[in-house]
């Protein structure tokens, strides 16, 4: 990179823009930021960027043709658009477009095992994590996170021991250029989802494809025999003449599969059997595999119980983000005492299912949903299907209100048993940064109400 003119497209607020815009520079690369967002907007991204920020040129506010024709690479982030036309801007002027997993890919020169999906990507990586720490002490974890983007540790590995990654589909839209595959590839599942990015669900999965496309025949192709997208994987492995050999979960490892959906929920026996499986092709032996299960972590907002005790259970599941993930998260919570709060911004994804479900879970008292554009689409969903009847839908505009509404119902019935299910079924950007900001503000309004209540006095 040393010398290169490189210019990021999209620092954000996130941290991905930010990491990769750090390294560039302490590689020496001549660094051009270019974001839509002001200045004054991206206030606390270029202060974390620090004294770096001085060696680098910035064009905020706006998009130049100039920019995209004059650098040698382009660094896509992710909120960029496919069809954005300063990228054909580039590619026209013959400027290489990388991101930060084209890049990681290029330079990494540990072993990595990769998985991406539309869920229980963040739950395999991380119990991949713990269960290959047992015989590589040195395995990292990294990938899809604003807290720990591939960038930051690059330059921290040893070259030897695995890598883990948590790739998205917008990681893998440049993937297959960077010339090198992982050791291990997972696809968990393809569910409709980003359909507000891609043109189709067929053209999402394409785009989750990438993440083998590269393999040779010593690497492994770990599928979900489960999903009704492993075909498509498995013909389009054939068309491609991909080497690699493919494997498939859930199967039975040596732990009790009732026991083990008693406590973490039967979608979490395929996450869990697909870490199994990748341990067991990187060389951990089945016995330790065994013994590991009985300490998984929790994964933070992923249907994260945040208190459980006096009658009232609480979790976030924030980074539902999708119809289907809420349904799911039903069949582990589901009860009398369910109440539900959904509800956020579109993905162009359809809730007729969502709403079977709802009218089967959860009555009409017991749901709260926070306003945004998909739950529009969603009280349409459930008014088709006759939910409501005569009970008019609560909207709230934001989670405090919600919280404390939940409270003063709860309170006036003396606080019998509840479950208190946070699962939006969309995303969030009308009222939040991202989906983990969402969570953050849940738990800080959950203990104001329910967990350290305010004093009587």
């Amino acid at each position: 990179m040393k010398n290169k003119k490189v210019l990021v497209m999209g620092l954000g607020t996130l941290g991905g823009g930010i990491a990769v815009t750090k390294w560039l520079v302490r590689h020496g690369a001549k660094v051009t930021v270019t974001d839509l967002k002001t200045k004054n907007e991206l206030k606390s991204s270029i202060k974390t960027l620090g004294s770096l920020a001085k060696r680098i040129n910035f064009i905020l506010g706006k998009h130049r043709d100039i920019d995209f024709k004059t650098n040698e690479i382009v660094i896509v982030n992710p909120a960029v658009s496919r069809e954005s036309p300063y990228l054909k801007i580039a590619k026209k002027s013959g400027a290489l477009l990388e991101n930060e997993a084209s890049l990681f890919f290029k330079l990494c020169k540990n072993p990595i095992i990769a998985v991406t999906g539309t869920r229980g990507k963040t739950t395999t990586v991380n119990w991949i994590y713990h269960l290959l720490k047992r015989k590589f002490k040195n395995t990292v974890l990294t990938g899809n996170s604003s807290e720990n983007p591939m960038l930051n540790v690059l330059d921290k590995l040893d070259g030897k021991s695995p890598v883990v990654v948590e790739l998205s589909s917008w990681h893998l839209e440049i993937l297959s250029k960077a010339g090198r595959a992982p050791r291990i590839a997972v696809i968990t599942n393809i569910y409709p989802d980003h359909l507000n990015r891609y043109k189709s669900i067929r053209d999402y999965a394409l785009a989750k494809a990438n993440i083998f496309k590269n393999q040779s025949q010593r690497d492994y192709l770990v599928l979900n025999k489960l999903n009704l997208w492993t075909d498509f994987f498995v013909k389009l492995h054939k068309k491609w003449g991909i080497k690699s050999k493919i494997f498939y979960f859930p199967f039975k490892p040596a732990v009790s599969k009732k026991a083990f959906i008693r406590k973490y929920g039967s979608h979490n026996w395929e996450n869990f059997t697909a870490a199994s499986l990748v341990a067991l092709k990187a060389g951990l032996s089945a016995s330790v595999i065994k013994k590991s299960a009985n300490s998984l972590p929790e994964i933070k907002f992923r249907e994260q119980i945040i208190y459980d005790k006096k009658n009232l259970k609480i979790i976030n599941d924030t980074t539902a983000t999708s119809p289907d993930a809420t349904i799911v998260a039903f069949k582990r919570f589901a009860g009398k005492s369910l109440i539900l709060i959904a509800g956020g911004t579109d993905k162009k994804l359809e809730f007729g299912d969502w709403a079977k479900a709802v009218k089967k879970y959860v009555v009409p008292q017991k749901l709260f949903l926070l306003n945004g554009s998909a739950t529009k689409k969603m009280v349409k969903e459930l008014k088709r299907v006759g939910y409501f009847r005569k009970f008019r839908p609560q909207l709230f505009e934001d989670l405090r209100g919600i919280l404390l509404e939940i409270r003063g119902e709860l309170k006036a019935k003396n606080y019998k048993p509840t479950t208190i299910l946070f699962s939006p079924s969309a995303a969030s950007f009308e009222k939040f940064k991202n989906e983990f900001n969402r969570g953050k503000e849940f738990n800080k309004y959950a203990k104001f109400s329910f967990i350290t209540p305010p004093s009587r006095s």
